[in-house]
């Protein structure tokens, strides 16, 4: 279940927040203020933070710089009073997902806790690089279709070219966006993202645009859309496939022209917005579906930067892996130092499906669950061992071996060097390594004597 996590210091607005998610089956945790919320947040999972601005100690502006830098995967919505707004809109610059004003109703707060969870899970965290790292011009990996990105990075970034990054999902194409805006001249100007995913698509005009007030049911204030809040920044549009094909046409113009009006508004508003998308789908087979609009598709293909599967670049998996354990490491508070020879072959034969994200994760479960400072095959789950299947039967199939046989063969391989670690960490003591092992001692020396390991 979804726990959303709010934190205001008054008791009466937690308690109505509460009432109304807890009735859209919500789990809910309370926070008074910013240091009990950030207690909460180390406690456990929380889909998505919904906290108020004006608090003592730590306030919503503070909590949301805390939540961005130690829980990026995790949507901040800001609970604004109309003379706040403005606030709330520089919050939106500076992060927040989205902002609800008092009083509001329950189906604004349904739409807006509906995106935060729809983003988080459709969310590209996972970190191909550090940006910290692009601007320094540093990189993680060594392969060549890395130091192609970095490459594209650099000549489109200075530019205020319209890029379209190719990628699964996974593979880091958010932040090849935050890359380019980094290293652009408009780096000290908001970069607004927008999961088009995320989005209901009747709301998806009032998202980008922004809508007057009145302009229907709910809009009690006038509120700015993305391309207001990214005007003389950077807006990335994620997911793009996924914009309805009546709004394409009003994107195309803005595109164009850089102006637009307000949802309900008759004013024409111009802005200078550099746009970079970023889509997992073949948008050319999305044309001939007619699911895309041609003349969009080449207005924001100008520069188009791929981001290839981490199957397709091996060579970055070890830095990668070395990356997360030690970012890993701080987020934890552990000390892993590295992993066993075994689970590095095991890494190095799946075909990550999930790409980098897939990489973190599974980074992160091993090293919470891991017994020294070493990962071993042990901590290695279990289901991992299993996808193994999906990815080494083909290749197995044309020699007409049984897979069966070969992924015995390959456990063989991998208790073979579990048996020698642990004889290795008791000095040869075949009790305590039997202990270690889980196995009993008679069991362990009948192993030795199959894989030759007696001396």
């Amino acid at each position: 279940m979804n726990r959303i996590l709010i934190v205001d210091d008054e008791l009466n607005m937690r308690l109505v927040l509460s009432a109304m998610l807890k009735k859209e089956g919500y789990e809910v945790a309370a926070a008074s203020n910013g240091s009990e919320a950030l207690q909460i947040l180390k406690s456990g999972p929380v889909a998505a933070v919904i906290t108020d601005l004006k608090m003592p100690q730590i306030d919503g502006m503070e909590l949301l710089d805390r939540v961005s830098q130690k829980y990026p995967n995790i949507p901040v919505i800001m609970i604004t009073a109309h003379g706040t707004v403005a606030t709330a809109v520089e919050a939106l610059k500076k992060g927040a997902l989205d902002y609800i004003t008092k009083p509001f109703e329950l189906e604004e707060l349904k739409n807006v806790v509906s995106k935060a969870i729809k983003t988080r899970d459709l969310k590209e965290n996972e970190l191909l690089l550090p940006p910290e790292e692009i601007e320094r011009g540093g990189i993680i990996g060594s392969s060549q279709s890395t130091m192609d990105i970095f490459d594209a990075i650099k000549r489109v970034a200075p530019t205020t070219t319209t890029v379209l990054i190719n990628g699964e999902t996974g593979t880091g194409k958010e932040l090849v966006a935050e890359a380019i805006h980094r290293n652009s001249p408009r780096k000290n100007n908001p970069l607004i993202k927008i999961n088009c995913a995320a989005i209901a698509e009747t709301l998806m005009e009032s998202e980008l645009f922004g809508y007057e007030k009145g302009a229907f049911t709910g809009a009690v204030l006038t509120k700015p859309g993305k391309f207001e809040l990214a005007n003389k920044g950077t807006l990335f549009l994620d997911e793009v496939s996924e914009i309805p094909r009546d709004m394409q046409v009003k994107l195309l113009r803005v595109l164009q022209e850089q102006e637009f009006e307000r949802v309900g508004g008759i004013k024409t508003i111009k802005v200078d917005v550099r746009i970079i998308a970023a889509t997992n789908q073949d948008l050319l087979q999305s044309i001939r579906k007619g699911d895309f609009r041609e003349d969009l598709y080449y207005r924001i293909n100008v520069f188009p930067v791929n981001v290839p599967p981490l199957r397709n670049r091996m060579n970055d998996l070890l830095p990668l892996v070395d990356y997360f354990i030690d970012k890993l490491n701080r987020k934890l508070e552990l000390d892993i130092r590295g992993m066993d020879d075994a689970v590095t072959e095991l890494l190095m034969r799946h075909k990550w499906p999930g790409n980098i994200r897939e990489l973190e994760n599974l980074m992160e479960r091993m090293m919470l669950v891991a017994k020294t400072n070493v990962i071993t095959v042990r901590e290695v789950p279990s289901e991992f061992l299993t996808n193994l299947q999906d990815n080494v039967i083909a290749p197995f199939s044309e020699d007409n071996a049984s897979f069966k046989d070969f992924m015995r063969t390959h456990m063989e391989n991998v208790e073979k060097q579990m048996i020698i670690k642990c004889l290795e960490e008791s000095g040869d003591n075949v009790t305590r390594a039997a202990k270690q092992l889980g196995i009993s001692r008679k069991g362990l020396q009948l192993k030795m004597i199959k894989y030759n390991l007696r001396k």
